[in-house]
């Protein structure tokens, strides 16, 4: 009540609200026309204020709301976005993270151009095209062009010393511009022919290359108007895959929307120059994103944050308060008028509907997808006999070698699927030799102690008994109840006193569920080593039939959990072989090891760059750098190795 009673006091004018914790932590950043009434809004009754669902759960935890008054709505839209990327606010969802999406680059103001892919868009005359939320689909288009187009890979230092062609030029992905076997003029040709596809100018690109291949064809020249007619045929094919609306010279942003109760989709179709060139998907829970401009307009500023990928019209699936606001600041940054429009009639309703329905596609397998990973966890829950659905599981591996360089992982499962950003990794404090049960005890106890980190539905522990009786006594020890935890392992090998024809042995398992396990001749079951799943006061492991989806599944988080692991103790392992070379060299202090380390990462990586281009990066002096080489040289590296 004295949280409302201090919102009472906010102004009526535009700005942006802050939500805090006790911790001072901010949990959402929002915009709003009315500071005071959108505010209020949060804390009235369920139907009639703010429907969201994570709404509930955001009020529990808001100590504290700040409020920064802006000139107009337009400044509310810039400082929102500022400072959902400064403190990046749990409740906040879309597009929150520094990554920008990948683009192509083009350096035209070099007299070869070359193209590769960049995160990076500046203002150094180069032209971009983009962005891609796929990185496959811009790396399957990279690849055809190297392939067809013969445009330079090599970057500008290499092109500035190479002194004869390389192995691009051998393949005939390259012309070899920079021993000057094609000409400037030449080059200069293939390089348009590259803009008019990567702008969607098909059909100018396809009469282009039609009359090159008939020139050459006059002149005699067979070979180039054979690679004419290949290319053309290459162009063809590739195009056909793209959905083609109109030659009229449009280019525009048309966005559809489709959800249900639980999932929502949004879909991008980048109209250029009439055709289709490429499509885009998000896809979130409908209880966080509602149609408003607190979310869909934020959204639209976040992602056209590059003026160069502003289209000059964009098509919305409805209209929000702000639109005309967000029209006026997109205009101002791409320095052109940017119309944000509803259409509601003609080609462009058609366009909108072909969104529309594109976004219903991806609704009706998403949706299908989900109920599939439903039903393999309700499986799941049934053949171990566990008291919680596992929506969200952990699993936790050691990866080590005796007692060397010891790491445990942490890997997290929701819904069937990764949740990268719930990832934990923890390099082992215990030193008394190799002791896995005490290991995973400690990993376990140093995850317990982060009551911030959400608790798993299920746990699992790769490993057998004993590694699953340490990991559930740090359980007890911490006073967490209500969490399955189970073990998972291989089954050994082992000898069957069954002669003769295969036979089955039934398994015990869940009080509903029953498992049988075939046995081969020689008493194997079907795969080399089954897996059993280890419970709490249960003598028999379960053996799930390694077909079945549920099995799939564990292994899959246990497989991931090991491979996260493994890379971790390879860091770890990398970084003090290093080191321990490095403490060898007289001379080399603290700051330059960890430049080097920095840098170079590996030995390996330091001895291949030579000491010449090493002394030019790093600017350590040339007589302490010898001294690393002749280590270097005389250990791992040694030429008579």
């Amino acid at each position: 009540m004295q949280l409302q009673e201090k919102i009472r006091e906010f102004s009526t004018s535009p700005g942006v609200y802050l939500m805090k914790n006790t911790k001072g932590e901010v949990l959402y950043v929002g915009k709003a026309k009315n500071l005071r009434a959108r505010v209020l809004s949060y804390f009235r009754s369920e139907g009639e204020g703010d429907g969201r669902y994570q709404i509930r759960f955001l009020m529990k935890k808001v100590s504290q709301i700040e409020a920064i008054l802006t000139q107009n709505e337009k400044e509310a839209l810039l400082l929102e976005n500022t400072l959902i990327k400064k403190h990046k606010p749990r409740y906040n969802v879309f597009l929150k993270d520094d990554k920008s999406y990948p683009s192509l680059k083009i350096t035209v103001n070099h007299d070869f151009p070359r193209l590769f892919a960049t995160r990076n868009v500046v203002k150094d005359g180069a032209l971009y095209y983009g962005p891609y939320t796929s990185a496959f689909r811009l790396y399957e288009i990279l690849n055809f062009i190297q392939n067809n187009f013969r445009l330079r890979t090599c970057s500008d230092h290499d092109f500035a010393n190479r002194s004869r062609p390389c192995l691009q030029y051998q393949i005939k992905r390259c012309d070899a511009p920079c021993v000057a076997y094609v000409s400037k003029e030449i080059y200069a040709e293939t390089v348009k022919e590259i803009r008019l596809f990567l702008e969607g100018r098909n059909q100018e690109l396809e009469h282009l290359l039609e009359k090159r291949m008939n020139e050459a064809a006059e002149k005699l020249d067979y070979e180039s108007a054979a690679y004419y007619r290949d290319l053309i045929h290459s162009v063809k094919d590739l195009l056909e895959k793209q959905q083609v609306l109109k030659h009229e010279g449009t280019s525009m942003d048309v966005w559809g929307l489709a959800k249900s109760a639980e999932k929502m989709v949004l879909v991008l179709l980048q109209v250029r120059h009439g055709s289709l060139m490429d499509k885009k998907e998000w896809v979130q829970a409908t209880s966080i994103f509602q149609e408003d401009e607190e979310s869909f307009s934020s959204f639209l500023f976040q992602y056209y944050k590059e003026p160069a990928w502003i289209c000059p019209e964009i098509l919305l699936p409805f209209t929000f308060s702000n639109q005309q606001a967000l029209s006026e600041l997109l205009s101002e940054m791409k320095q052109a008028k940017v119309l944000l429009q509803v259409p509601e009639r003609g080609d462009k309703k058609a366009r909108l509907a072909l969104a529309d329905q594109n976004a219903k596609e991806k609704l009706k397998q998403v949706l299908g997808e989900q109920e599939n990973r439903k039903e393999i966890l309700e499986k799941l829950k049934r053949l171990l006999n566990l008291k919680n659905l596992p929506r969200r599981m952990e699993c936790y591996d050691i990866s080590n070698l005796g007692a060397d360089a010891a790491v445990g992982s942490c890997v997290c499962f929701v819904e069937g699927r990764p949740d990268k950003k719930s990832y934990r990794r923890f390099k082992i404090q215990y030193t008394q030799g190799p002791n896995d049960f005490a290991m995973h005890y400690e990993m376990m106890k140093r995850r317990l102690s982060h009551p911030e980190w959400e608790f798993p539905d299920l746990m699992i522990i790769d490993g057998g008994k004993g590694q699953l009786s340490s990991a559930y006594a740090a359980l007890q020890d911490a006073g967490v109840t209500g969490v399955d935890i189970v073990g998972l392992a291989k089954e050994k090998s082992f000898p069957s006193p069954l002669r003769g024809e295969g036979r089955v042995r039934v398994i015990p398992s869940a009080p509903d569920v029953t498992l049988t396990q075939t046995l081969s001749p020689q008493g194997r079951g079907e795969g080399d080593k089954p897996e059993r799943v280890y419970l709490i006061g249960r003598k028999d492991p379960i053996v799930p039939h390694p077909q079945s989806e549920e099995c799939k599944l564990l292994v899959q988080i246990r497989d991931e959990a090991h491979r996260f692991g493994i890379t971790y103790h390879r860091q770890l392992r990398g970084k003090k072989s290093i080191t321990s070379l490095l403490d060898a060299v007289e001379g080399l202090g603290e700051k330059r090891k960890k430049l080097l380390l920095t840098k170079y990462q590996s030995p390996k990586n330091i001895f291949l760059k030579g000491l010449e281009t090493v002394q030019q990066e790093t600017k350590i002096p040339k007589e302490i750098l010898e001294k690393l080489f002749q280590v270097l040289s005389e250990g791992p590296f040694s030429k008579s190795r």
